[in-house]
C-alpha cells in the first residue's frame, strides 16, 4: 500500500468521492484545495488538508513533499467565458504543467491523471483510448484535449510514471455545488426541460470513476489511458424513464429540431456576450453532440482496472434519489 497519496482539487465531486474511498481503503491521504476556507465537501474526513494552487508552482512542489501517488483531478470544468482561451484553455494546460513539474521535482513515485472522454471525443461508433478528438471548437474540450497532451509530454521529459483516466459525465452523490451535469439532471427532476435537445449523454456513477482511479493506481500501466465510462450513452427518454422511478409522472418533451437549438444557442451566445452571465447552450454543443451518441469501448480498464461501472439507468436512479434527498 502506498504511504502517502494526494487528490488536488479534493473539495469537488470527483475529488472528495475519490478521498472518501481511499480512506475508506485506510489510506493516509492529502487534501489538495485551492481555498482552505471551503472545506465543507471534506469536513469529518481523517485527510491532510492542503493549499495546491494550480497556477502557483511554489505551492504545489510544497503541498507535494513527501507524496507517493498523486491524483491530479483539479481542473476548470465550464463551457463558456468571456475569454474562454485565457480561462479555460490556457488555465488547464498550464495547471497541468505546472503540477506535473511539481511532482518530477519532489519524487512523486505514480501519477493518475483525470483527462476525460472529451479527449476520446464521440461519433457513434464505440470508440476506444487509441482514439484521440480532433474536434477544437468547444472550448471545455480542447482544453482537455491539450491538458492530456500536455500531460503526456510531461512525462516523457521527466521521467513521470503517469496513467490516465478519462470520465464521461459523472453523477451521484457528495456534491455539494451541483456540476453542470447534475444542474441539468437537477432540472429534468424539477421538470423545467421543456424540449428533448436529443443529445445522447454518457453518464457513469462518480463512486465508479474513483474505484476506478485507485485501481489505475495499484495496477494500471504507465503510458496508458483508460476509458472510465459507460458503453452505452442515454437518451432524454431513457433519462425520465429513470426519474420516474423515483418521481412517477414526468412525460417525454417534444424533440427539438437541430435549426431551433442552433437558433437558440446563437441567442445565448450573444446574451452571455454583453450580460457576462454564463450561456446555458453554445452552438458548439449543438453540433457536437445533437443525435451523436456516446459509446466507448471499456474493455481495457475492465481487464486491466478490475472496473466495474453500475448501468446507466441504475447511475441515474441513484443520481435522481439523491437529487430528490439533497
Amino acid at each position: 500500500m502506498h504511504s502517502l497519496a494526494m487528490v488536488t482539487g479534493a473539495n469537488g465531486h470527483l475529488g472528495n468521492t475519490l478521498v472518501r474511498a481511499l480512506l475508506a481503503q485506510g489510506q493516509q491521504v492529502r487534501a489538495g484545495v485551492r481555498d482552505l476556507t471551503h472545506m465543507a465537501p471534506l469536513d469529518g474526513l481523517t485527510c491532510e488538508p492542503v493549499h495546491a494552487e494550480l497556477q502557483d508552482p511554489a505551492s504545489l512542489r510544497k503541498a507535494l513533499h513527501g507524496v507517493d501517488v498523486l491524483y491530479q483531478v483539479a481542473a476548470v470544468f465550464k463551457h463558456w467565458a468571456r475569454d474562454p482561451e485565457r480561462e479555460i484553455v490556457e488555465v488547464n494546460v498550464q495547471g497541468t504543467r505546472n503540477v506535473l513539474r511539481a511532482a518530477a521535482e519532489v519524487g512523486v513515485k505514480r501519477v493518475v491523471y483525470v483527462s476525460s472522454v472529451a479527449a476520446v471525443g464521440h461519433n457513434g461508433q464505440p470508440l476506444d483510448e487509441g482514439h484521440w478528438n480532433s474536434d477544437l471548437q468547444n472550448p471545455y474540450y480542447r482544453s482537455k484535449i491539450l491538458a492530456e497532451q500536455a500531460a503526456w509530454q510531461c512525462a516523457e521529459q521527466l521521467g513521470l510514471p503517469l496513467v490516465t483516466v478519462l470520465p464521461s459525465a459523472m453523477i451521484g452523490p457528495h456534491a455539494e455545488r451541483l456540476t453542470d451535469t447534475l444542474g441539468f439532471l437537477a432540472s429534468v427532476l424539477a421538470r423545467r426541460v421543456p424540449l428533448d435537445p436529443n443529445f445522447l449523454f454518457n453518464f457513469v456513477d462518480v463512486r465508479d470513476v474513483a474505484a476506478g482511479m485507485i485501481s489505475a493506481a495499484e495496477r494500471g500501466r504507465p503510458g496508458e489511458r483508460y476509458l472510465l465510462a459507460n458503453r452505452q450513452c442515454s437518451s432524454l427518454t431513457e433519462i425520465i424513464q429513470a426519474v420516474n422511478q423515483v418521481v412517477p409522472g414526468y412525460q417525454v418533451p417534444r424533440r427539438a429540431p437541430k435549426s431551433l437549438l442552433l437558433a437558440l444557442a446563437w441567442i445565448e451566445e450573444q446574451r452571455a456576450r454583453f450580460s457576462g452571465r454564463p450561456a446555458e447552450l453554445l452552438l458548439s454543443q449543438v453540433r457536437m453532440f445533437y443525435g451523436v451518441p456516446q459509446e466507448y469501448c471499456i474493455d481495457k480498464a475492465i481487464n486491466e482496472l478490475g472496473y466495474q461501472p453500475r448501468p446507466p439507468q441504475l447511475a441515474l436512479q441513484q443520481a435522481f434519489a439523491y437529487l430528490q434527498q439533497r
